[in-house]
């Protein structure tokens, strides 16, 4: 009897608690069902997480790409770089490559000469320009995906040579706008120049000067909207037998006076040396989209010229002499670490003729 009491006491308690721990789980579930769950935010634009960030859920985001989206889109637009020297190469790579890493939506292009092409093509050992222009050519379209476009010659001038002309460009009507940025310059940040894109234009040729009033006035950015119509249009209005890439320049319509959180859009740095005491150099480079190198009767910023050279030609007083030496600095090491190429030897200067040739002569 005994044990039949204990086996029913057993029993009966091991019931109770598989009856409790059922009613346990059942009051946490029913808790978990009454209790409001956190609504999971929905996914990030992929195109607004890129550019912004993840967005905050506030429609400027919406109202910001809506107003300051090129017309067609970001895939009809490019930024476009036509390289008729070797030289020039290594320029072009480094301004897509901060365009691609600043995560510019713009197209990108490079047009050569289409007789590059045989050269590069040439089973035995290339001329190391050659060689050089090749790989990188090559490391432009697979690593900062540009789009390289051969192309022949377009106008014949008198004595027999043909060129290729920056009117050129109109004949890309893929596109709805082009910006062109002459060599050599750095771009610092490239939403400035992006916001180029969304620009009215009431020609089919527009730019921008960097210069100062006492420079001329030849652009160092040029805002193209290609048509077929605009450039045969172009090319008959050229001179016969005769073509002058600074005339063609010159006579570009410049854009009026930017409003003012664009002023800052462009730069020069032959025209730091007309700044005052009250430039600040880092506010310049943090402030500036893109700097057009070009200073007169002064090697590019590919060469490696003297230091008494950059002496005589950077400006004189403190704070924009720091932005100019920083200029030519960070431009040399771009070049190294986009390009893998250290700055090319200054030409030596042709020698005068010795008195005694000149008394020959």
């Amino acid at each position: 009897m005994a044990i039949s009491s204990s086996v029913v006491f057993i029993f009966t308690s091991l019931l109770f608690l598989s009856g409790y721990v059922l009613q346990q789980q059942t009051v946490r579930s029913l808790q978990a069902a009454i209790k409001p769950q956190p609504v999971a935010p929905p996914p990030p634009s992929p195109i607004l997480a890129k550019h912004f960030g993840t967005p905050p859920g506030h429609s400027f985001y919406d109202m910001y790409l809506a107003s300051n989206r090129p017309k067609g889109g970001w895939a009809k637009v490019a930024y476009v770089q036509l390289v008729r020297e070797h030289l020039h190469v290594c320029n072009a790579l480094m301004l897509f490559a901060v365009l691609a890493n600043q995560e510019s939506m713009a197209q990108r292009v490079i047009m050569y000469p289409a007789s590059w092409e045989k050269q590069m093509s040439g089973q035995t050992s290339l001329d190391p320009q050659v060689e050089t222009s090749k790989r990188l050519l090559r490391e432009a379209a697979k690593r900062y995906k540009v789009m390289l476009q051969p192309v022949a010659p377009m106008i014949k001038v008198r004595d027999g040579e043909s060129v290729l002309p920056l009117a050129g460009l109109l004949s890309l009507s893929a596109f709805n706008r082009l910006i062109y940025l002459p060599p050599s310059g750095l771009v610092l940040d490239s939403s400035g120049l992006d916001h180029l894109f969304t620009l009215p234009m009431e020609s089919n040729l527009l730019g921008i000067s960097a210069g100062s009033q006492d420079e001329s006035t030849t652009p160092s950015v040029v805002l193209l909207s290609p048509s077929k119509e605009a450039f045969r249009s172009t090319l008959e209005s050229l001179p016969e037998g005769k073509y002058s890439e600074d005339d063609f320049l010159s006579n570009i319509a410049l854009l009026p006076d930017l409003p003012e959180d664009q002023v800052h859009v462009v730069a020069k740095t032959s025209s730091l040396r007309h700044e005052d005491d009250a430039f600040v150099a880092t506010k310049f480079l943090d402030s500036t989209s893109y700097v057009h190198i070009s200073d007169s009767d002064m090697l590019g910023p590919e060469y490696d010229s003297p230091q008494d050279v950059m002496t005589a030609h950077s400006p004189k007083r403190p704070q924009p002499k720091k932005a100019w030496r920083d200029i030519y600095e960070k431009y040399r090491q771009q070049r190294m670490n986009v390009c893998g190429l250290d700055l090319e030897p200054a030409p030596k200067p042709a020698k005068d003729p010795s008195p005694a040739m000149q008394e020959e002569t």
